[in-house]
């Protein structure tokens, strides 16, 4: 299960850091257009999403793997599932159903990792 829990760690950790990276760096005007939420949140709030997945990426690993405070990693995984959480609330407010499978998908990762690393 350890191993399981560290492929689950570490594919959701890198997905997590690469989009948060580009949300807290690329100007709103320069994000993907088929990120169509950006359009109703300020580049401030956008660039708090970004950081906010960014660590909490960073947290999937970085505790675990150095035995550094290692309950940050379950931590950070229910903190990527409220992220999760909130995104599918406001996909299903603008109508975004197409993205929906997306954010199931990783807020499902999430949770198989918290409950595993608690």
């Amino acid at each position: 299960m350890n191993i399981v829990l560290w492929i689950l760690q570490g594919l959701l950790g890198a997905a997590f850091i690469a989009t948060g990276l580009m949300k807290a760096t690329q100007p709103k005007e320069k994000l993907p257009a088929n990120m169509t939420w950006t359009q109703r949140y300020s580049a401030g709030t956008i660039k708090f999403i970004g950081v906010a997945e960014l660590l909490g990426g960073l947290g999937l690993i970085l505790p675990w793997a150095t035995d550094i405070a290692p309950v940050l990693t379950p931590l950070a995984a229910v903190g990527l599932l409220v992220v999760m959480l909130l995104a599918i609330v406001d996909h299903v407010r603008a109508k975004e159903y197409n993205v929906l499978p997306i954010n199931l998908v990783l807020g499902a990762l999430a949770l198989v990792i918290a409950i595993g690393r608690f």
